[in-house]
C-alpha cells in the first residue's frame, strides 16, 4: 500500500489515497498495526481519502485505536493539504465531507484554514467546561502544565462515571499572557498528543467566554507541538464562523507490505 504522512502542529496521520475503495475500514486490527510507532507507520490515526456522492471528497478518520472516530480539526487541515497536493483543489478552496458534515477549507503553501462545526451547548462543570466541537472536550484551567502528570489527571476524568462508556478528551490549559497554553490528552489515543485541533478549538471558546482571548474574536494558542489559532463570531446562542489555521506538511512517502508478519500478527 502507498501511503503518505502529514502532521500538523506535530499531530501525526498517515493518509492514503483510498479513491478505489481498495482498503478495508473494517480491518480494526490492521489499522492500529499501521499507526503503531514501533511495528508500523507511526501516527496518531490514519484518513482515508474517498469519493462519495456527486463526486465530493470524504475524508474517513480513525483513532490510532483502529476505530472510526468523531472530527479531528488537525487530520481536516492535513486532508486538505493532501486533497491539494492530489491536484484535487481548485482556487486552494475545498470543501469536504468528514463525520460530522461538511468542512470548507482554504489551502495557502503549508497553512490551512478549516472551517469548524457551529458550538452551541456549552456546559459549566465547576470551575471546568465541557463542549462538543466536533468532538467532546473538556477543558480545565490549570496554573503550572510542566508539572502535571497529565495520563493520570486526564484518566480521573476520561474514566469517570458520566465519561467512561462514550469517553472524552480533556484539555489542561494556562491561561494569560498573549498566547494559551494547553495540553491534550485524546481518546482513542489513550494519551497525550502533541496538539488537536477540535481541542484548541474548544479551548478558545472557553477562553472567549472567560474574558482570557488573546485577541479580538480570535485567539493564539501553544500546544505542545506548536501554535495554531481560532477565530470566530460569538452569537446569543454560541458561535460560528469557527475557523482552525495553522500547519499541515507532508512528511514522507511511503509504501508498506500490508501481508508482513508484524501487521497481520495480532
Amino acid at each position: 500500500m502507498e501511503f503518505w504522512k502529514y502532521q500538523g502542529a506535530g499531530n501525526d496521520f498517515v493518509m492514503v489515497d483510498d479513491r478505489r475503495n481498495d482498503f478495508d475500514e473494517n480491518n480494526q486490527c490492521l489499522i492500529e498495526k499501521l499507526c503503531d510507532r514501533r511495528f508500523g507507520i507511526g501516527a496518531d490515526g490514519l484518513i482515508l481519502l474517498r469519493v462519495g456522492k456527486n463526486n465530493q471528497l470524504e475524508m474517513v478518520y480513525f483513532n490510532s485505536d483502529g476505530r472510526q472516530s468523531s472530527m479531528c480539526g488537525n487530520g481536516g487541515r492535513c486532508f486538505a493539504s493532501f486533497a491539494n497536493f492530489l491536484g484535487l483543489v481548485k482556487n486552494k478552496k475545498l470543501t469536504f465531507l468528514a463525520i460530522d458534515g461538511l468542512h470548507d477549507s482554504i489551502i495557502d503553501e503549508d497553512l490551512v484554514n478549516l472551517k469548524m462545526m457551529d458550538v452551541k451547548n456549552i456546559e459549566q462543570i465547576g470551575k471546568d467546561y465541557y463542549l462538543d466541537t466536533g468532538s467532546p472536550h473538556y477543558v480545565s484551567s490549570i496554573n503550572e502544565l510542566s508539572q502535571i502528570d497529565i495520563i493520570k489527571e486526564a484518566h480521573n476524568i476520561r474514566y469517570n462515571s458520566r465519561f467512561e462508556e462514550k469517553g472524552t478528551n480533556v484539555n489542561f490549559v494556562k491561561f494569560g499572557g498573549d498566547v494559551i497554553e494547553l495540553r491534550t490528552y485524546e481518546r482513542g489515543v489513550e494519551n497525550e498528543t502533541l496538539a488537536c485541533g477540535t481541542g484548541v478549538t474548544a479551548v478558545a471558546l472557553v477562553a472567549e467566554l472567560i474574558g482570557e482571548n488573546t485577541g479580538d474574536g480570535k485567539s493564539t494558542l501553544k500546544a505542545q507541538g506548536g501554535n495554531l489559532e481560532v477565530s470566530y463570531n460569538r452569537e446569543k446562542e454560541g458561535f460560528k464562523d469557527i475557523w482552525l489555521k495553522g500547519s499541515a506538511v507532508q512528511v514522507y512517502k511511503g509504501e508498506i507490505d500490508l501481508e508482513s508478519n508484524s501487521l497481520l500478527s495480532k
